[in-house]
């Protein structure tokens, strides 16, 4: 069943997707040649908790960390520690916040320092399936009309669709109904109704679509080593299109 949220409940969702892009934001100025990925977990969490927030994904099925930090082959899912970051490297940030029992949940991939003209096409690419998706939910839309409109533009672009991990709806849980994959043919799947919240998130890949988990159990890699990027939005249905509650003040204002 596909939960819709009342206004009250949107108010909520809007402010724990405020403190998830303000992380955003901040991770975005720390990131620099050097900086461990345990550097930018700890000022994350920092962060969200001054918000009187909760980092949703610590202790989320025993992961040990506030964000997940992927880097280059690295798709998601990846656990911050002591690795550097390089100049030229790729980086993958999922932020999740719970605020007064509600979650927000944003991913953004950052290069580090001068990043090479693959990897930023990569990163242009993806950031613009999401969109070319964002800009169809609204009412009455079947939902995988949105995963076509995400996989033209990768497809297009001679990049690959990841199809082992999908978008999801979001609220009172981190992860609720429905699966939102970023592939499928148009005209098909629920009908989308004002209230539904989603978190619609493209993973993309420079080779092929393959994927596999490290031994971790949680970071997940490309088969081929290729690089690989990932973005996402949280987005309420509106009745005449959606908003985006993963935007920080200055992008919402």
């Amino acid at each position: 069943m596909i939960i819709c949220k009342s206004e009250s409940e949107l108010q909520v969702m809007r402010i724990a997707g405020r403190i998830v892009s303000e992380t955003h934001r901040l991770l975005k100025q720390a990131i620099r040649p050097g900086i461990t990925t345990k550097e930018l977990d700890d000022i994350a969490e920092t962060y969200i908790r001054s918000q009187d927030a909760i980092p949703s994904f610590k202790g989320y099925n025993q992961f040990p960390a506030s964000i997940c930090a992927s880097v280059n082959n690295e798709l998601v899912h990846g656990i911050p520690g002591s690795r550097k970051l390089n100049d030229g490297d790729i980086i993958s940030i999922d932020i999740g916040a719970q605020y007064k029992g509600y979650h927000g949940d944003s991913a953004w991939t950052y290069g580090v320092g001068n990043i090479s003209e693959e990897s930023q096409r990569l990163l242009d690419i993806t950031e613009q399936s999401l969109y070319a998706g964002l800009a169809l939910v609204k009412p009455d839309v079947r939902l995988f009309t949105i995963s076509h409109a995400i996989q033209q533009v990768i497809e297009a672009a001679g990049f690959s669709v990841v199809r082992d991990f999908v978008g999801h709806g979001i609220g009172a849980d981190l992860h609720e109904e429905p699966q939102i994959p970023n592939f499928g043919l148009p005209d098909r799947g629920p009908r989308l109704k004002p209230g539904m919240v989603l978190a619609i998130e493209p993973m993309v890949n420079i080779g092929e679509r393959y994927v596999r988990t490290l031994e971790d159990n949680w970071t997940v890699v490309t088969q081929d080593n290729s690089r690989c990027a990932h973005f996402e939005h949280t987005v309420a249905v509106t009745e005449d299109g959606c908003e985006i509650l993963t935007l920080s003040r200055e992008q919402a204002g």
